[in-house]
Parts: C-alpha cells; sequence; structure tokens
C-alpha cells in the first residue's frame, strides 16, 4: 500500500527538482529522503525517478504519483479548513427533533437566536411525535432531540447527555360557570369524579405518562368522555361542557373563549423537557450554542407565564 506522507515526498523532490532540494525545504538529510523514495518505488512496483543532469526528473509512474500527492494534499488542505470552521461554529449541519408544543414555542426563537450567529450551518428541522427518540442521538442519527423525561431524570444514558430546559406544569381547563372556578388553585384529587377530555392518545407517550402518574397519586384514574389528540380541539369540547382537561402550559396557546384556566397541586403533573444531545455535544460549538439558544427561549417563555 502507498504511503501518503512518502508520495508527499516525491512531491517535494520533483518540484525541487533534486534530492537536495527536497532535503533543504522538507528539513531533512539527502540520505533520509533517498531512502524514502527507495522504499516508494517498492511500494508502487516501479521506478518513479531518474537522473536528469545534476538532479532528476520523474518516471511516468513518478508524474502519475505526483499529481495524486498534489490532489491529496489539497484535499487535506480542505478537511483542515473544514474542521476549523466546525471547531469554531463557522459551518455544518445539526439535525434537530422536537415535538409538536416545543415546536410551536420554544424552537422558532431559538432556531432564530442561532441563525443569526451561526448563518451559515444549516440546520434539519423535524417534527416527531409523540417524542423524539433518545435512541436516534445515542446511534448518531440526531444532533439534537427535545424530549420529555418521566419521573427523576436518569443517573446516566451511554452515549447521551440530557440538558435541562424547563419544567411545563399540566392546567385545568374548565368551562366558565364550572363548579370549581370558584377556586383559584385545584387539588388534583378535585377533578377525579369528572368526566375527561383525554387529549393524550398516544399509550405508553410520556406525557400521558406524566398525567397518570399524577392521577394515581391523587388516588383515582381518569375517565375519558371524549378521546382527542389534539390540544386545542380538547379546548373546544370542554367549552361545549362536555368534560374537562389538562393541559400542559406549553401546549395552552391562547385559551379558548368560554374556557378557564386552574393551576393544579397534590401532586403537580410536570413534564420535565430536556434536551438530548451526544455524549461530546455540549463541546462542539454548535451545538453549545443551539443548547444556549434553547435555554434562553425556555427562560423567557418562564418570564411570560410569571408576569
Amino acid at each position: 500500500m502507498l504511503d501518503v506522507r512518502r508520495m508527499q515526498v516525491l512531491r517535494a523532490v520533483v518540484t525541487g527538482g533534486s534530492i537536495t532540494a527536497a532535503a533543504t525545504n522538507l528539513g531533512y538529510t539527502p540520505s533520509a529522503i533517498s531512502q524514502q523514495i527507495s522504499t516508494l518505488e517498492r511500494e508502487a512496483g516501479l521506478r518513479l525517478l531518474e537522473k536528469a543532469g545534476r538532479g532528476v526528473r520523474p518516471t511516468l509512474a513518478g508524474r502519475l504519483l505526483t499529481e495524486y500527492a498534489g490532489a491529496i494534499a489539497e484535499k487535506l488542505g480542505e478537511a483542515e479548513a473544514a474542521l476549523t470552521d466546525l471547531r469554531t461554529g463557522r459551518t455544518g449541519r445539526l439535525r434537530v427533533r422536537y415535538f409538536a408544543t416545543a415546536g410551536a414555542s420554544l424552537v422558532p426563537p431559538a432556531v432564530a437566536r442561532f441563525s443569526r450567529e451561526h448563518p451559515t450551518v444549516k440546520l434539519d428541522l423535524a417534527m416527531v411525535e409523540p417524542n423524539p427518540s433518545v435512541a436516534d442521538v445515542r446511534e448518531g442519527r440526531v444532533d439534537v432531540a427535545i424530549v420529555v423525561v418521566v419521573g427523576e431524570k436518569p443517573a446516566s444514558l451511554p452515549g447521551v447527555q440530557l440538558v435541562h430546559l424547563l419544567e411545563d406544569p399540566y392546567l385545568a381547563v374548565l368551562p366558565q360557570g364550572h363548579r370549581l372556578t370558584d377556586k383559584s388553585v385545584l387539588d388534583l384529587a378535585d377533578l377525579a369524579g369528572e368526566p375527561w377530555i383525554d387529549n393524550e392518545m398516544v399509550p405508553g407517550g410520556a406525557c400521558r405518562q406524566v398525567l397518570l402518574d399524577a392521577c394515581a397519586a391523587a388516588g383515582f384514574c381518569p375517565n375519558a368522555a371524549v378521546e382527542c389528540d389534539d390540544y386545542q380541539t380538547a379546548q373546544g369540547f370542554v367549552v361545549a361542557g362536555l368534560g374537562i382537561s389538562i393541559i400542559p402550559r406549553l401546549g395552552l396557546g391562547t385559551i379558548a373563549p368560554g374556557a378557564e384556566v386552574r393551576p393544579v397541586r397534590r401532586p403537580r403533573p410536570v413534564r420535565q423537557i430536556y434536551a438530548a444531545v451526544p455524549d461530546c455535544g455540549t463541546d462542539q460549538p454548535t451545538i453549545a450554542s443551539l443548547l444556549r439558544a434553547l435555554r434562553l427561549a425556555a427562560a423567557d417563555r418562564d418570564s411570560e407565564w410569571a408576569g
């Protein structure tokens, strides 16, 4: 197999016109240069140089390898420049996956901020329901996934880091005039006997599990009167008087006319929203920058809700 470094030595000899010139330019002894060329000739199985006056000139095989050595040097230079750009966050591509309500509230402002800072970085954005997969990050198919984690944050996930973005509490949505609207805060158990508008239709989904776990802790299982898979549609059924619904704050959007919203406690159902990135992801400037933009977008949302 041909050695790339020896091919560059050959290129230096051909360019300089002699072994001595190449030795001077490369900082080697003429003997070391000659040994490198002899070894390369054995690898190639052909003579690469022939005498020409006081110097040398390439044979046909030597010219061929010199041309390839030049092309290799050019590609290596391009690779080094591309790596420098990637290290400094000037170029590259990030594959980002998110779920619907994160896409509506967190992703757009974060992407806008990121794109101002990194205009040459391409973002591959796609929504995945019910929740992007951490496994896609671990297996290298995705660079950043916005996910809901049920329960405590795992102590470790091989190949993946979880970066917390925000807590997203569930809120009770009631029709105006409902008996519970007299209370400013509801205990979750207050809703036990109510007909529910079920807006989490994915069996085993993280968001559904958060709600079911909270209801179980309050001592009941919700009674679904209507099933739908959209938060705004659920509000419509609530306003029509068909039941109550529990909707995460991030998914509430515009409160429908005729609906009233109350915080819930004992227990307080909360979605924990994280960004999943590769283990070394936070060391990469573009991923680190996108994470900062996501955290700022999450902080802005918290400020809006607090206000």
